[in-house]
């Protein structure tokens, strides 16, 4: 909580402000932030100087485990957050790749699931992540990249978190996740609830203990219309002590995850937090 907070305060005080394209709208913008969550110990990254909703960002991340690429599946799991990017984005309504109503084409799970070779056929890299952290083995190239430059055509918008590598010393997995592009005020709440989580989940089902989980951030930027709020609001609350994340013990492998979870085997206990914020969001 206090690496987000100190983050904040960082952009507020020293970002420099830059107009971004896509939205039509600036940004007080500052490159490069490491964040660490410390999975081994409990300590769950969960924002508490406003509500955080935890559970759209574990069934965005379970989603992109099962490699759905239409906001009507991500809905059925509990979260909205594919809603605007699939059906109010302009270019993807044009976009003659785009199917009908909440399709988001090859997106994130898409590409980690179903990355398409060009000889032909798909590879799927979390299966063999998985096969391979469960056998104990790390090729030191155990990574998920949802970054497919041949592909953006094809999506309604190019991935904002684009890897997850982990990593194995003896019988403790880490990860490295990063982030290329950060709306701070809402998605990094979002973004530190799925490192942390990721790398529970994955610890759990292939038989390893957690370790840390690091989170670099390459452009984290707050838009124009959220810095009044973040500074003069959200910045002045005290935060609350850290919150514990549980995961159901019976999810025991990736097959688990693909059919019978949902939200109901996750849970967060003490979790104390602010009022929430209203956030501005930006297509």
């Amino acid at each position: 909580m206090r690496q987000y907070l100190d983050l904040c305060q960082r952009i507020v005080q020293h970002g420099e402000w830059i107009e971004n394209e896509r939205t039509g709208k600036r940004c007080l913008t500052v490159i490069n932030a490491d964040l660490t969550y410390d999975v081994a110990n409990h300590q769950f990254p969960l924002v508490t100087t406003r509500k955080s909703y935890w559970k759209a960002a574990v069934a965005e991340l379970l989603g992109y485990i099962r490699g759905y690429d239409n906001a009507e599946d991500f809905r059925k799991l509990g979260t909205k957050t594919w809603d605007a990017n699939a059906n109010q984005n302009e270019a993807w309504l044009k976009n003659a790749y785009r199917k009908g109503s909440d399709d988001m084409g090859r997106v994130y799970g898409v590409q980690g699931r179903a990355w398409a070779k060009p000889d032909g056929g798909h590879i799927d890299q979390l299966r063999k992540i998985i096969e391979d952290l469960a056998r104990g083995v790390d090729d030191r190239g155990e990574i998920l990249n949802f970054y497919n430059p041949g592909e953006f055509h094809m999506g309604c918008l190019r991935p904002c978190m684009y890897s997850h590598h982990f990593s194995l010393l003896g019988d403790t997995l880490y990860l490295n996740s990063t982030q290329r592009s950060c709306d701070v005020p809402l998605g990094l709440n979002f973004n530190m609830v799925q490192v942390y989580a990721f790398l529970a989940i994955v610890a759990q089902i292939t038989g390893k203990k957690a370790g840390q989980a690091y989170h670099k951030i390459v452009n984290a930027h707050i838009y124009e219309d959220q810095l009044e709020l973040m500074r003069d609001v959200q910045l002045k609350r005290e935060p609350f002590k850290a919150p514990s994340f549980q995961i159901n013990p019976d999810i025991k492998s990736l097959e688990d995850l693909e059919t019978w979870v949902t939200l109901d085997d996750f849970s967060v206990e003490g979790y104390e937090h602010h009022e929430p914020i209203q956030y501005p969001f930006s297509v």
